[in-house]
């Protein structure tokens, strides 16, 4: 979509005073802890894309304020390596970078904002390799320390640390699906025929190159079989979303063009995990 088109949908630029004033609106406010998922085309032609978006998110939170973003890695070994010719899998374990949090971009898919704030002066990343996130702020320093290695989603995790804060989330234009909190609930759920993946990628151990084997839920192909509970051609979580919306959990305006919705951490995760247990215990 080209600027004209963009321009057009958001009536004009969108600039940092304006998303600003949106999300005051929205009810973000000083000193929240707030994790953002964005899609910048959503929300118009930003005047500045990416740093604009950020800058005015740290003028409503203020230096009190803590901004966290899923990172993931883009350049990881892919998970099902192992089953390579064993030439092939001799030369990514000799020659696969490690990951590093300083350096290692952040997952395309996640879109242009998580890597921008992870390389933003004064960020934090946390060690993960496959589920990193990053912070800005007051907070970020305590939300990223000791990421579990093994199951990253669950207690200890930058995301449990988020509810444990009283963190919100936004979605910033950003579709209900890709609230990343949810793997938190799916971590904490306990409900039957919960899918687990145990994979390898190196990390830095006191400057060396180390393969690690980590276990975690299957947070690519999902932690439970939900086809049974949610409507055909629907994404689970965009099913829960739904749900929390309906039952009156959350906050609905628009950030320049786009429909963005804010939560309370605690909300979500205590809402999805009834959910989960109710519907699969069936």
């Amino acid at each position: 979509m080209d600027e004209m088109e963009l321009l057009k949908r958001s009536g004009g630029p969108v600039t940092r005073s304006r998303i600003s004033r949106d999300l005051a609106a929205l009810g973000l406010g000083t000193g929240d802890v707030v994790m953002f998922h964005t899609r910048m085309s959503a929300i118009g032609y930003v005047a500045g894309g990416s740093p604009t978006i950020i800058g005015a998110l740290q003028d409503v939170v203020g230096t009190p304020g803590t901004l966290m973003v899923t990172c993931g890695w883009n350049d990881a070994p892919p998970y099902d390596f192992v089953t390579w010719p064993e030439e092939w899998q001799d030369a990514v374990r000799a020659e696969h970078p490690a990951y590093d949090p300083a350096i290692s971009e952040a997952d395309h898919n996640n879109g242009r904002l998580p890597e921008a704030l992870r390389r933003w002066p004064g960020a934090v990343r946390s060690r993960h390799p496959d589920v990193s996130f990053a912070a800005l702020g007051a907070a970020a320093a305590d939300l990223m320390a000791d990421h579990p290695w093994d199951d990253p989603h669950g207690p200890g995790s930058p995301l449990a640390r988020l509810t444990a804060l009283r963190g919100r989330v936004l979605l910033l234009g950003a579709p209900l699906d890709t609230m990343t909190l949810l793997h938190h609930a799916e971590a904490l759920a306990e409900a039957p025929g919960k899918r687990f993946v145990d994979y390898e990628q190196p990390i830095l151990v006191r400057g060396e190159r180390v393969w690690r084997r980590f276990h975690d839920i299957d947070s690519e192909d999902g932690a439970f079989d939900y086809a049974a509970v949610v409507p055909a051609g629907m994404d689970p979580f965009e099913a829960i979303a739904r749900d929390m919306l309906a039952a009156g959990i959350g906050r609905t305006g628009n950030v320049g063009a786009a429909e963005s919705h804010l939560f309370e951490a605690a909300e979500v995760v205590d809402f999805a995990i009834a959910w989960m247990e109710t519907r699969l215990s069936r």
